[in-house]
């Protein structure tokens, strides 16, 4: 199995995590002891240990057939419903959004695994040698707006958009006519319009006051702004610019002695420029752009429709986190809360993703069987 592994991505995505690994450390050790009074090795301990958990499941689930992972995506997604719902009943409040549960000491983010699992799903159905019918696709899309609504009530706007961005680019890349496609997107359409003015007309936009805030996102280090709403993303310019070409040197950066709130999640980039400098944060982003090229020639080359699809949508999971969360740091749209791929701190994106780049292996080794 191991010679028919795409030896580029799996080394490429090695040396992101390990770097990650490394990343995390040098941006949360000061937090972990300054604020929150642990040893400094407490989230690259968790870090770590979240990787060595996905490798192990990665491991395993690459020994099956990928049809078996659309078999198993049936029993997750009612799963998952169910653990969104949960969430909004009892979940865990994390920076004004109730994203998180607690199940047997376990905390996890179910959101975060809705993406992947909706992306195999849906491949699983639209890939099949059955060609589905206009009733499956609606039924399909409606359980997938009723996933995107119980994520958007956390509130998480982030998630919302980024899941179905993918969803809606896996759906236009499908070979089907137009005609479908057009009466399928304008039904879809007119249901989301419908909802909108609902929500509008019940005054539940009050409930998202905080997501509309962070539209005001310019000038975020005027005097108005600097000490309220705009020093997270003023004080990741002032790490940007720190860095200069070369950086300060790993571990030195400033900005992670608590001026940048949780400089080992969103920001992390930030940090990894202020250390190692532009011209190092510049070869990360070509590792990341290896690795989103295999996935695409992998899918490109894949031998079922099954395949393709699967990694088609996990080639949009990881690039749209990616703009997503360097357009946010870098002032060029809103901050959403979005992980960097492979660089940011947290258990529920890292599993999510290292299975991400197994899927895509497997389907690598069934198009060399």
């Amino acid at each position: 199995m191991l010679k028919k592994m795409d030896k580029t991505l799996l080394i490429t995505s090695m040396i992101l995590l390990v770097i990650g690994l490394v990343m995390v450390f040098s941006a949360s050790n000061v937090a972990s002891f300054m604020k929150f009074k642990v040893t400094p090795y407490h989230f690259f301990n968790r870090q770590l240990l979240f990787l060595f958990v996905s490798l192990i499941i990665s491991f395993i689930i690459i020994r099956f057939n990928t049809k078996s992972y659309g078999y198993l995506s049936w029993i997750l997604i009612p799963i998952m419903i169910a653990l969104l719902i949960a969430v909004l009943v009892s979940g865990k409040m994390v920076n004004q959004a109730r994203s998180w549960i607690n199940i047997f000491g376990i905390q996890f983010q179910p959101s975060e695994f809705v993406k992947v699992i909706s992306i195999v799903w849906m491949a699983s159905i639209c890939g099949s040698n059955k060609k589905p019918t206009l009733k499956t696709y609606f039924i399909m899309f409606a359980i997938i707006a009723l996933m995107a609504v119980l994520i958007l009530l956390q509130p998480d706007l982030g998630t919302t958009l980024i899941f179905l961005a993918i969803i809606f680019i896996m759906f236009m890349s499908l070979d089907i006519s137009h005609k479908v496609k057009r009466n399928i997107i304008l039904t879809i359409v007119g249901l989301g319009v419908i909802a909108i003015l609902l929500l509008i007309s019940n005054g539940v936009q009050v409930f998202f006051e905080r997501q509309l805030s962070r539209f005001d996102y310019f000038n975020p280090c005027s005097e108005e702004k600097f000490y309220t709403t705009g020093t997270q993303l003023c004080n990741g310019f002032i790490a940007f610019n720190n860095g200069g070409l070369t950086g300060l040197g790993l571990g030195n950066s400033t900005q992670k002695y608590l001026y940048l709130p949780e400089a080992y999640t969103d920001f992390i980039f930030a940090i990894i420029t202020e250390e190692l400098g532009l011209i190092v944060a510049i070869i990360i982003l070509i590792l990341m752009f290896i690795v989103l090229s295999r996935i695409y020639l992998i899918g490109k080359r894949a031998s079922t429709e099954r395949g393709r699809l699967m990694c088609y949508g996990i080639f949009w999971y990881i690039l749209l986190h990616i703009v997503v969360n360097l357009g946010g740091i870098m002032g060029l749209i809103p901050l959403t809360g979005v992980p960097l791929p492979f660089m940011s701190y947290g258990g529920s994106f890292l599993m999510c993703l290292v299975v991400s780049i197994f899927i895509v292996l497997r389907v690598g080794i069934e198009s060399k069987s």
